[in-house]
């Protein structure tokens, strides 16, 4: 950790004790993905901290979410989890067609952190240091009106921003039809800017050759012009990542 850290990294632990909660079982590589997503504003980021702490002991009260409790998502084989790209990054493909407004609300935002998690915990090799990232794909091929489903994406992308900071490397969106690019406009509004910055909307040749070129042909499938096997996230085994 860079000496120029140390002193925000101590301000932050003893902000968040002020705060009632304590840093004691998180690393400094953690704390600096909080401090990094609030511009290294230690205040700003303790409280991130402790609304990250409390979101998560309310939303998945046993430390990580088992897939009995996403059933109705999981069945659509709909999100995918390959190896790890050029960069050391794991992977994980959505395909939009095979997905639908959820009914039940709770199951989907819990299916996110499953999702997250899952992901995250793929890149880990023994311990978790705190700083993994992941890639995500976003593909819309084959989606009609009924795929579309703004409040998910928005739910998403916001869990990412507030409970999973710096987590994101990249996303590529990739078929987007030109009637959903409408839709695109208004959930980017409630994209934060540093969020957006690490989007890419795949739209041409050269943008694609780019994008196989960036995940690497070994961690992409063959539909998406590499030369790996699409993965159901389900069926891969990844440790488990709690908190």
């Amino acid at each position: 950790m860079e000496k120029s850290h140390e002193l925000e990294l101590t301000q932050m632990r003893k902000s968040v004790e002020k705060l009632g909660f304590s840093t004691e079982k998180y690393g400094d590589p953690t704390l600096m993905r909080f401090l990094i997503a609030r511009s290294m504003d230690t205040d700003k980021a303790s409280k991130m901290f402790v609304q990250w702490l409390k979101w998560r002991s309310s939303l998945v009260p046993n430390g990580c979410v088992v897939e009995s409790e996403v059933p109705d998502q999981l069945e659509a084989r709909k999100v995918f989890l390959q190896g790890l790209s050029k960069t050391g990054y794991p992977v994980m493909i959505v395909q939009a067609c095979k997905h639908y407004p959820p009914k039940d609300h709770l199951q989907f935002k819990k299916f996110v952190v499953y999702l997250l998690d899952k992901t995250i915990a793929s890149a880990i090799k023994g311990r978790e240091i705190g700083n993994e990232k992941l890639i995500g794909v976003l593909d819309f091929q084959n989606i009609t009106y009924r795929n579309v489903d703004a409040r998910g994406l928005i739910t998403g992308f916001q869990f990412l921003q507030a409970y999973f900071p710096e987590r994101l490397a990249k996303c590529y969106i990739v078929h987007m039809p030109r009637f959903f690019v409408s839709v695109w406009r208004m959930v980017s509004r409630f994209i934060e800017k540093s969020t957006l910055e690490k989007i890419v909307i795949v739209t041409n040749d050269d943008e694609k050759k780019i994008f196989i070129e960036d995940i690497g042909e070994e961690a992409l499938p063959v539909e998406y012009g590499g030369k790996a096997i699409l993965r159901a996230i389900q069926d891969v085994q990844v440790p488990t990542l709690e908190g």
